[in-house]
């Protein structure tokens, strides 16, 4: 007997009755060789079973101030791997010295869900977009480019408060985040 499952968002359902099954997937972006576990016994009273599979893609997020291949790499961003909605799986990716956070494992090729990611933080001199973005991995292995742009120049005044706009001459403010 075969029974065909299609699986939406991560769940599916279907009758089947008690048996020892040997289980095989289709799912594009995914090493489908990889499901575990390939054999499965389906019994009276068990009406769960749970099932997982590996993906082998590279998503390299290169991280500059011009969002270029050859910009000033942006060390110390933080980015996480998200699903449509937003919600985090996973560790927290950082960019090393050369502006590189690296997603290992997520599936590329036709028909390869979109991967989500979100970034966190940057170096703290730089600003970014934090707003939930994706990419569909067409190769094993891709880049994509991200801009953190150096922040803007602030112009900062300190006037004395007893007597209006008097300027004072020297000073230093230091702002804390």
């Amino acid at each position: 007997m075969v029974e065909d499952i299609t699986i939406t968002d991560g769940s599916g359902s279907a009758e089947v009755i008690d048996g020892t099954y040997t289980v095989t997937a289709n799912v594009p972006g995914y090493d489908n060789t990889s499901i575990t576990p390939s054999s499965v016994n389906i019994t009276q009273g068990t009406d769960t079973y749970a099932f997982t599979i590996a993906a082998n893609g590279t998503l390299t997020i290169h991280v500059t101030e011009e969002g270029t291949a050859g910009g000033t790499p942006i060390a110390s961003a933080t980015f996480v791997r998200t699903d449509k909605a937003g919600t985090q799986y996973g560790p927290v990716i950082t960019s090393d010295a050369s502006g590189n956070a690296v997603f290992e494992n997520v599936p590329f090729g036709t028909g390869a869900p979109l991967i989500y990611f979100r970034q966190t933080a940057s170096d703290g001199a730089h600003e970014f977009v934090d707003t939930l973005q994706s990419i569909a991995l067409t190769t094993q292995t891709q880049t994509m480019e991200i801009q953190n742009s150096a922040g803007p120049v602030r112009t900062i005044s300190l006037a004395d408060s007893n007597y209006e706009n008097l300027p004072i001459e020297s000073a230093t403010l230091t702002l804390n985040s």
